[in-house]
């Protein structure tokens, strides 16, 4: 064999083989035969190449937001073709996180559907967690372990600028499709979304329950249920919980999210509504904040699943 190093026949045994490696990876994958395009360097940020930042302030409350958009691989390609879109919150976490499982999980097969991501960022210029502590919760009643001088209980507010300036903003600048919108939230970013399926819950088709603070203000939440229960005879939407094995007292936790999540679960499977879908998973080995990306992964398979 060692003659023929060099020789054009050793040069075919190699290409021949490499080449119809990369065409089986072209074909199968084909993020693999797309160019990367690199980093600016040089000690420049970071930056999440292929994604947009919007400004969409909020007139009602003047603050300042942003919204992240990522676009699925076929958006350009597909001219005539429309998206469902999903709303994430804590976008400064969420929002590149989702956006890697979302491709991450199509790499070897097609397991969850392209969508649009949008990040739903914190108020410029404010500390995250009290944006979020303000903008997710549905009253002032919360914790009084809050901080000192900050705000609870403007969710209704916030529901009101994602409903009337967000989402037409995307609909307006993306081909979406109407039918499915689809919210996901972790933690206070899920009693957020607890809250708007009890209100209004055709603003999203489908909702990604990650953890959610069910326990605010005194379960707040569930009186909200069984108010919507009284007044309406269906609800219209999709419901994935999840929560974490540890999420319990047993595990030094205050509140019961586990046990909270499989409440909710029952009392909405009792109710006469014939077009809900809901379930619920604990996963095991995981706390409050361990779980999120593997919900998130349950999730899009869940609300997603690849056509």
């Amino acid at each position: 064999m060692s003659e023929i190093w060099g020789t054009p026949i050793f040069t075919r045994m190699i290409l021949l083989p490499l080449s119809l490696s990369m065409f089986w990876l072209s074909v199968t994958h084909p993020a693999w035969a797309q160019s990367v395009k690199a980093q600016s360097g040089g000690g420049r940020s970071y930056e999440l190449i292929g994604t947009e930042v919007w400004d969409v302030p909020d007139p009602m409350s003047k603050r300042g937001y942003q919204v992240f958009v990522s676009l699925p691989a076929s958006y350009e390609k597909e001219q005539h073709r429309l998206y469902p879109v999903l709303f994430v919150t804590d976008a400064n976490y969420a929002f590149p996180v989702i956006r890697e499982i979302g491709r991450r999980l199509n790499v070897e097969r097609p397991q969850v559907e392209e969508f649009i991501l949008v990040g739903l960022s914190y108020a410029k210029g404010e500390d995250p967690m009290q944006s979020r502590m303000r903008d997710y919760t549905p009253t002032p009643g919360g914790p009084r372990s809050a901080p000192i001088g900050a705000v609870q209980g403007q969710g209704p507010a916030y529901q009101i600028y994602l409903r009337d300036r967000v989402k037409p903003f995307i609909a307006q600048h993306y081909r979406t499709d109407p039918r499915r919108a689809i919210f996901l939230g972790h933690s206070y970013g899920a009693l957020l979304g607890a809250q708007i399926l009890f209100t209004e819950p055709d603003m999203f088709s489908g909702y990604i329950l990650g953890s959610p603070s069910l326990w605010y203000d005194n379960r707040h939440i569930f009186d909200a249920e069984a108010g919507y229960a009284v007044r309406h005879r269906d609800l219209a939407a999709k419901v994935y919980m999840f929560a974490g094995e540890y999420e319990t007292p047993r595990f030094h936790r205050t509140n019961d999210i586990v046990q909270d999540i499989q409440a909710l679960e029952g009392l909405l499977k009792k109710r006469p509504y014939s077009h809900l879908s809901v379930t619920s998973e604990v996963l095991n080995g995981e706390d409050h904040l361990s779980v999120a990306p593997r919900g998130f992964t349950r999730g899009l398979k869940y609300l997603l699943p690849a056509r």
